[in-house]
């Protein structure tokens, strides 16, 4: 009897591999980053091959943290970083292109013409998304337009797309000797060229960016019983294991959160921040800047629908802090320096890098420190780093209430810098409403886990994985009605500060 199921979480920064037990309890994990390359201004990609090797890399060495083996599994699910886009030749499995990541600007130009010709009306009324860079048909219309020989590979039907789950999934079944091109509804409802009421590729989307059809994956469950393929032998498990989940990492962790009734949220923390709304059955057009995406969809019930409030730049600004800037030598440290003041100082970040995604779309926007006078230090900057996070947030909780009237009692969060407990604390502040983090803050990875398993049998219900969810800690806010207004109106003069800086054509 199998009693474990496990997860590979491919994210912006790192790949991971986690084990769980019925309980949804961690049994082991390992974890490597990967290089981001940033050839030019506003250009973001990954290497495809090193994602691989460390996808084989985490796996082999979690299953020997855990002392166990292929059969002690269940199933295995996969979530990754959404839109991210590889192209790949099917024949050999040498990718044509680095991975155009989800943060890179360099289809602005594609994205505006759609804009300007009407076709955005289209792209927004079938896929549920406004054209942007952040989605994955610009990207693989560039990889056409701009590699040679991709076209014409494409057109004989060895140029292969895939979101990074598709690329694994593909080499984890066999790769070049017979690997599956697959992909599940959440993955699909990405690129702009999935009709979310077909949950099929729309042949008037693929003609906006003249993509060949036959590039695409084939569009499964996200929990599948019918499995997405086997891992083999050969492969990183070292045995023969059911894939049976797979979903994209801010619709893994709404399962992780267990938000399976209409009207229940959850916000992730990482590289960005995601949020996401369950409106059930019904596909909720967004009015205010949000993006209607596929929630779930697990066998053969019908799809679930969400609400998405997506933020280019949380996490990430963290990093530019230690990276770039060098005020702080680690992410945690964050905290640290941000607490030697009580306030920003009148400091507000827009940390605009890639445009502002929700709810304002704006590709011609870029980062801007306003407020600033010889009274701030580092320490400010730090603070209104942690501030910039949650007033986005603010910004999508907003949106979300104008399209769906539901009003949050509580926030779900999860990710990273959720172990940020002065950040969690603003939170509370700028909402005015209490924030609640699980014991599991890996909610993306429990997720794939969860729907993998519930393909299975492993869990028999979502009830069964409701009583796996257990709070750790719960901020309330503090601050007063007139606090909370104030400084988010200062937010918005900044956001205002950021627009127009980029021509676009």
């Amino acid at each position: 009897m199998a009693d474990f199921v496990g997860a590979v979480d491919q994210g912006t920064t790192s790949t991971r591999f986690m084990i769980f037990d019925h309980g949804g309890n961690e049994v082991a994990r390992h974890q490597l980053e990967h290089e981001q390359i940033l050839p030019q201004a506003g250009w973001v990609e990954h290497n495809p091959i090193e994602i691989w090797e460390r996808t084989v890399a985490v796996v082999r060495t979690a299953m020997q943290k855990a002392n166990l083996s292929a059969s002690d599994l269940a199933a295995v699910g996969i979530t990754n970083q959404r839109e991210t886009t590889v192209v790949w030749d099917r024949r050999t499995g040498r990718p044509y292109y680095n991975a155009i990541v989800w943060q890179d600007t360099r289809t602005d130009r594609i994205a505006s013409a759609l804009d300007r010709d009407g076709r955005g009306d289209v792209i927004r009324r079938k896929a549920g998304l406004p054209p942007a860079t952040y989605f994955s048909g610009g990207k693989i219309q560039w990889i056409l337009e701009n590699v040679d020989g991709v076209r014409e590979a494409a057109e004989r039907g060895d140029a292969i797309f895939g979101n990074t789950d598709s690329w694994l999934l593909w080499n984890i079944t066999g790769g070049a000797k017979g690997g599956n091109h697959v992909t599940d509804v959440t993955n699909a409802s990405r690129t702009m060229l999935m009709n979310l009421e077909t949950l099929d590729w729309d042949d008037e989307l693929l003609s906006f960016f003249n993509i060949p059809r036959r590039m695409l994956p084939e569009i499964r469950p996200s929990s599948d019983p019918n499995t997405y393929g086997i891992a083999h032998v050969d492969g990183p498990l070292g045995g023969d294991v059911p894939l049976t989940g797979d979903l994209g990492d801010q619709q893994a962790a709404t399962v992780g959160q267990v938000c399976f009734a209409p009207g229940e949220a959850k916000n992730t923390y990482g590289t960005g921040n995601f949020m996401l709304l369950n409106t059930g059955t019904n596909l909720v057009r967004s009015e205010n800047g949000l993006l209607t995406t596929v929630c779930y969809k697990f066998g053969d019930a019908a799809p679930v629908y969400a609400l998405e409030g997506s933020i280019a730049v949380t996490g990430s600004a963290v990093q530019w802090l230690r990276d770039q800037l060098k005020i702080i030598k680690s992410a945690d440290q964050s905290e640290t320096l941000a607490a030697q003041v009580p306030d920003s100082g009148g400091v507000y970040f827009v940390p605009a890098f890639s445009g502002l995604f929700a709810p304002y779309w704006r590709s011609d926007a870029r980062g801007a420190i306003v407020g600033l006078s010889r009274f701030n230090t580092d320490a400010h900057i730090a603070r209104a780093t942690l501030e910039a996070i949650c007033y986005q947030t603010r910004d999508v909780v907003d949106a979300m209430a104008q399209d769906s009237g539901v009003t949050l009692d509580v926030l779900k969060v999860d990710g990273g810098i959720t172990v940020n407990n002065l950040a969690m604390q603003i939170q509370a502040d700028v909402l005015g409403v209490p924030v609640s983090r699980p014991v599991v803050a890996e909610t993306t990875a429990l997720g794939a886990a969860y729907a993998a398993g519930l393909a299975v049998g492993f869990w028999k219900n979502t009830d069964e994985l409701r009583e796996n969810w257990n709070e750790s800690q719960r901020w309330q806010p503090s601050w007063s009605q007139d606090q909370r207004e104030q400084g988010y109106g200062r937010w918005k003069k900044a956001v205002q500060r950021t627009l127009d800086w980029v021509d676009v054509d």
